[in-house]
């Protein structure tokens, strides 16, 4: 605490927002005065863990949490400390973690998830190192859940109709609103480089700084926040919906992935002399063989799976490539020091921490199993069979026979992600869609 009140009193901060990740990835928590935060414990009702994106609270609810409603205890993490640059006031932004009424570190807490896996790569004397790149669109302000997302105005007083893929031109259509999200992202010093426009009408990717998979799932969380608060004040909307138009690509959360050693720093991908070794080959055969257990936690909505099309530009099945992104595994070109593999599976809708965890689940298995990969895939693969998943059902009906799941991320946790992700999928189960009025009212 002597360093978050530093750091409090350096920037005159009189509000605090104290901050935690939910199931979907959203902020959840409570503004507080600084000198209460300092003063008091912060605590949150742990129901807040068992709720669904639609604000409802799991059938479950009383055998994944006390049915008293009882708190968790939050504490604040001083490597999250951040300014809140859209405020009106000095105010601080802290993500905490969940701890139990007894100390313990809180099964259900999406945060927690990650450190669990963290702490097994630890204890082999491993350091996975990430580098997410995060696509979004920006779409006209939209009132009406029954209207099409259509682009917004640009500079020019128009809006695209046409694919874009990295044009400069089309990307400083939204220089105004860039150039604020730049500001807003150094103000609160996440490590954001590259901005492209993506394949999408106003369809964006901004790649992180490679790191620490904690700070950068910290860092993605706030990102998003931050997108959605600068798109609002140029009257807009920022959304990462994984498949937000039936027209268009989806958007995507990468993670590009390696391993080192915790105390040398080497890349433990590649032999002493720079060829790629069993041990990338092993991360490899983890991610094919474990990820359709895994993928709900990279596609974690009903609307993930629209994403996962041919021909557009998104992985159909487990094959990997060198430098392919027809793939959902791909090895970009890159020198020894740098050998990484990029999970393509991601939807940028994901809760960064759940994505970062079961990818690094999965690589794990594979090398501690050593398990062997395909040969790597040639051409192009959206041509193959769709072998992923292509319900948010079906995806859970995967996890449920996944015991290696469990074993990393908790069987509570486990549970209460099934239970949260199941009752999501029958609420949209019970709406009648436009395409069924259209096609089935008068012709069956």
């Amino acid at each position: 605490m002597d360093k978050i009140t530093k750091w409090l009193a350096d920037h005159n901060i009189s509000e605090v927002e104290c901050l935690v990740p939910d199931m979907s990835g959203n902020a959840r928590g409570k503004f507080t005065p600084t000198d209460k935060f300092l003063t008091e414990d912060s605590r949150l009702p742990e129901s807040i863990l068992v709720q669904t994106v639609t604000g409802d609270y799991v059938d479950e609810h009383n055998e994944l949490v006390d049915p008293a409603d009882t708190d968790m205890l939050l504490v604040p993490d001083p490597n999250s400390v951040r300014l809140n640059p859209w405020a009106n006031e000095p105010t601080a932004q802290i993500i905490h973690d969940c701890y139990t009424r007894d100390g313990k570190p809180h099964p259900i807490s999406t945060r927690n998830i990650l450190k669990f896996v963290l702490e097994k790569y630890e204890s082999m004397g491993w350091r996975p190192i990430v580098a997410p790149e995060v696509e979004f669109y920006l779409v006209k302000r939209n009132l009406d859940p029954d209207e099409k997302l259509s682009a917004p105005v640009g500079r020019s007083g128009r809006t695209e109709k046409t694919r874009q893929s990295y044009s400069i031109d089309a990307a400083n259509e939204y220089e105004p609103i860039i150039e604020d999200m730049y500001d807003f992202s150094e103000a609160q010093g996440l490590d954001v480089d590259t901005l492209i426009h993506e394949s999408g009408t106003a369809q964006m990717e901004i790649n992180f700084l490679h790191g620490d998979p904690l700070n950068l799932a910290d860092q993605v969380f706030t990102f998003k926040r931050t997108v959605r608060e600068t798109a609002l004040r140029h009257g807009i909307y920022a959304t990462f919906m994984a498949k937000p138009m039936e027209d268009e690509p989806g958007s995507a959360l990468h993670i590009h992935q390696s391993i080192v050693d915790a105390e040398t720093g080497k890349n433990l991908f590649v032999d002493e002399n720079g060829k790629e070794n069993d041990m990338f080959m092993h991360f490899i055969g983890g991610m094919q063989k474990y990820t359709p257990g895994f993928i709900s936690f990279f596609a974690p909505n009903v609307n993930s799976y629209r994403r996962f099309t041919p021909e557009m530009a998104a992985p159909t099945s487990l094959h990997w490539g060198y430098d392919n992104r027809t793939t959902g595994l791909r090895v970009p070109d890159s020198p020894p020091h740098a050998k990484r593999l990029e999970n393509r599976f991601p939807g940028a809708d994901c809760n960064p921490y759940l994505a970062l965890a079961a990818s690094l689940a999965c690589g794990y298995l594979g090398m501690i199993n050593k398990i062997k990969p395909s040969a790597p895939y040639q051409g192009d693969c959206s041509v193959e069979p769709i072998t992923l998943p292509r319900t948010q059902e079906h995806a859970l009906s995967l996890l449920a026979d996944c015991e290696e799941a469990a074993d990393m991320f908790g069987e509570k946790f486990v549970r209460a992600w099934s239970a949260i992700k199941r009752d999501e999928y029958e609420e949209f189960n019970r709406v009648i869609s436009s395409w069924e009025r259209e096609y089935l009212l008068l012709n069956v």
